[in-house]
């Protein structure tokens, strides 16, 4: 098959590799369609994501869809010519969290397109067969994968507590806040007021249901929201949202931005505010297939860009290109 291959900062290449062998209880997924991901641009520009270094070739993307095409011996969920939505990390499933029911934070998790492990910019890959989700054929393969990024939205709003007739501030306007900003409507909030400096971006938020939008450039935000989704990965944008956060909210911390945050902690001590950080998601794929099939999430709306495998390169740096980006997809087969 072929793969596209990170072999070092800046160089991507598509190589032939072997077609995965799947497991007794893996299916073996023919990928039809694969999300680019702000971490997968990360690696291709530094190599390294904190502790996640890349020592060797890897093949980037974990947002990813496909048909299922062979199973191994024991697998029962799955016939061939399924398609499925993948869920990227495959835990230990004996460790304590596991046990606990939060094998997100399994230690041993082997997530997609994480050193050491290789992700979904390819032909083929092999997914435990409770890892890969049916969707209906109503759903586009894009849709279906970016069931991913819809999941850190579900995630975030369950940690957020959002419900009906919640007061939610969402700041960034990045994928990820759009499809938060999406969630947290459908859960019922009565309120989602989302913050950017992109104008193009904060029209596609109140499209896709924000019932306001500030552009941080230009306004202050005049909002006291009960819950606070910050998707921004900014430092200073988030200190200073968590400022408007009314008593007894709650802040869900969701993007990746700096390794530090200056709280303001005498507003979130008086205010007995809590703070949470994300990190991935848990059990949210049923919701996620559920609410884009339902069309209470639009993520068909999200896709700007497309490139088949040989564009992956063109794909990790569309955002620094092009400003009207907002998602782009690889489609493998092409």
């Amino acid at each position: 098959m072929r793969a596209s291959v990170l072999r070092g900062v800046g160089d991507v290449v598509v190589q032939e590799r072997p077609v995965p062998e799947p497991g007794p209880r893996e299916v073996l997924v023919r990928v039809t369609a694969v999300g680019t991901c702000g971490s997968d641009t990360h690696y291709y520009e530094h190599g390294r994501i904190g502790p996640f270094v890349v020592r060797e070739p890897l093949v980037l993307g974990h947002e990813a869809a496909g048909v299922v095409v062979a199973r191994g011996a024991e697998v029962s969920r799955h016939e061939p010519g399924q398609r499925v939505s993948i869920e990227p990390g495959v835990p230990c499933f004996v460790c304590a969290q596991c046990r606990a029911g939060r094998y997100n934070l399994c230690p041993d998790v082997r997530f997609f397109a994480t050193p050491p492990v290789d992700g979904a910019f390819c032909e083929y890959v092999a997914v435990h067969e409770e890892f890969a989700y049916a969707v209906p054929d109503s759903m586009t393969d894009e849709a279906a994968a970016l069931c991913e990024p819809l999941s850190v939205g579900v995630w975030a709003c369950r940690k957020g507590g959002v419900g009906p007739g919640s007061r939610v501030l969402v700041t960034g306007a990045g994928p990820i806040g759009l499809v938060a900003t999406q969630t947290a409507r459908a859960f019922g909030a009565s309120e989602v007021v989302v913050t950017d400096v992109n104008p193009r971006r904060l029209e596609l938020a109140s499209e896709l249901g924000a019932t306001g939008t500030v552009d941080v450039r230009e306004s202050a935000i005049d909002f006291e929201p009960e819950v606070l989704l910050e998707c921004s990965g900014a430092p200073r944008a988030a200190a200073d949202a968590i400022r408007r956060v009314t008593r007894a909210g709650r802040v869900v911390l969701v993007g990746m931005g700096g390794d530090e945050l200056p709280l303001p902690l005498s507003h979130v001590q008086n205010f007995e505010i809590e703070v949470t950080g994300t990190f991935r998601y848990a059990n949210t794929w049923p919701t996620a297939i559920a609410l884009a099939a339902s069309g209470a999430v639009d993520l068909d709306r999200l896709v700007t860009h497309r490139f088949g495998l040989a564009g992956v390169e063109q794909a990790l740096t569309a955002s620094a290109r092009d400003e009207t980006a907002v998602k782009t997809v690889v489609r493998p087969q092409e």
